[in-house]
């Protein structure tokens, strides 16, 4: 579960002995659809003490993702969601149209390339920017700055990559527990005293939670207030932030990159793409340069550029966790290829996610290749049960991920106004970029690409 190709393993696994695995004594993984949807549908269900309290970034404090017990989990949720589905937070997508248009800008004045000169520039960091800055913005009511500086300000995003390398190896040495232990872990677990790691990033995410609260809950809508309105208070609303900017900042930046990766990386793609965004521009579906960025709603009508990030999500899952289930009492039947399979109780269960989003049963013979037009399906039954699938990229039920309108709506505005203004090409094809899995999320690092003006008047 902590070596940098275990999801690969996984799906390895899967391929050879079917959708239901057992990976370890007591811990099984599955590639079946059905049944990943069956158990996070069925409240019998609970996520596993042992993985998601190995998650927990404070002493012995949960959040929205390491809550285990099912109600409180469930009474958290709501008085969260409302903040992340843009309506109490109506600022949304003008605060993330800002610091798109900030890294337009950043990419304009500094990295653009060519005939006469090459200017390198690291995509993987300048996506991260950009995606903290975008959710400290709408989760906090500040940005980092790190689009302006051009910089990891404060080192906040070394200190979560520190944080979740540290995360790992406790995980690995099998002593993560220590880190929640009575009186002992204290003194383990990271604390904004810190000056490195997740601590780092709990002072300062503490910090920007605190002046934001010395403010009427009125005079801003943002995440933060909306939290507030619903009851959120204290450690509770700390806690909650500082998850949001760890997980909200990791996932999307690793969907942004994998998805421009796969487009810099498909010429007939690549061609298709910029031909959808110049169609848009001239018809008017989306305005042109100087008239403002695309919409959302805009963006949800380029049928081609939904299909393309559709697809990269699939053939590259922002994350690969297991996200481990325990077993109801006294177990669980479930259905596999038309046979029942008893899961004993005791027993955990997790998602296999490389092997299940190229599964040549959802979707075809071609399963592991990049190909956005498998989403113009004709058979309409066959379409449904591919999007079913997708969709679990972002969980499902009451376990499905928050911040999904959020990613969703970066991801369609970015990868729109990129190829609308820019041309990108690796600057090794062989290597594109050094990445590895990390506690499920993926760091990504020397993302080196080549930037020019596009010229269509678009």
């Amino acid at each position: 579960m902590v070596t940098p190709n275990c999801h690969e393993w996984y799906a390895e696994l899967n391929e050879k002995y079917g959708p239901i695995v057992r990976i370890a004594p007591g811990l099984l993984i599955t590639s079946s659809p059905e049944v990943w949807t069956h158990v996070n549908k069925q409240p019998s269900y609970k996520r596993s003490d042992w993985y998601y309290h190995a998650c927990r970034v404070e002493y012995r404090r949960d959040n929205v993702f390491t809550q285990t017990d099912n109600e409180k989990h469930d009474m958290r949720r709501k008085q969260m969601a409302p903040g992340y589905s843009g309506r109490e937070n109506l600022d949304l997508e003008p605060t993330i149209d800002q610091r798109l248009e900030e890294l337009l800008y950043l990419i304009r004045s500094k990295y653009l390339s060519s005939n006469s000169e090459t200017v390198p520039m690291d995509l993987a960091k300048k996506v991260q920017y950009f995606t903290l800055d975008v959710i400290s913005s709408v989760g906090l009511g500040k940005a980092f700055g790190m689009l302006r500086a051009d910089n990891d300000v404060d080192d906040y995003l070394k200190s979560t990559e520190e944080g979740l390398s540290a995360v790992g190896l406790t995980v690995a040495l099998g002593v993560s527990w220590m880190a929640q232990a009575p009186f002992i872990g204290r003194f383990l677990a990271p604390s904004p005293t810190d000056n490195n790691g997740f601590g780092k990033m709990i002072a300062a995410c503490f910090r920007y939670v605190d002046e934001r609260t010395s403010k009427d809950t009125d005079e801003r809508s943002d995440m933060l207030a909306s939290f507030i309105r619903h009851g959120l208070s204290g450690d509770e609303l700390r806690s909650e932030a500082l998850e949001q900017i760890i997980a909200g900042s990791d996932t999307t930046a690793a969907g942004l990159r994998g998805t421009i990766l796969q487009i810099m990386t498909n010429p007939r793609v690549y061609a298709k793409l910029q031909s959808e965004i110049d169609i848009a521009v001239g018809d008017g579906t989306a305005p042109r340069k100087g008239e403002g960025l695309i919409t959302l709603a805009q963006a949800r009508k380029l049928s081609y550029l939904q299909a393309i990030i559709r697809e990269s999500l699939r053939m590259r899952p922002p994350v690969v966790n297991i996200f481990s289930r325990d077993t109801p009492p006294g177990g669980d039947t479930v259905e596999v290829d038309g046979e029942n399979v008893f899961l004993p109780d005791g027993v955990c269960i997790g998602y296999s996610a490389y092997a299940m989003h190229r599964s040549r049963e959802v979707y075809g013979k071609d399963a592991n290749a990049f190909r956005p037009e498998r989403w113009f399906e004709q058979d309409a039954d066959k379409l449904a049960i591919m999007v079913r699938t997708n969709d679990l990229v972002f969980g499902h039920g009451k376990f499905m991920c928050l911040g999904k309108p959020v990613a969703q709506m970066e991801l369609s505005k970015t990868i729109f106004e990129i190829f609308r203004n820019f041309d990108l090409a690796p600057i090794d094809p062989a290597r594109p970029w050094k990445a590895h899995n990390c506690m499920g999320l993926f760091v990504i690092s020397d993302m080196w690409v080549q930037v020019t003006e596009r010229n269509a008047e678009t």
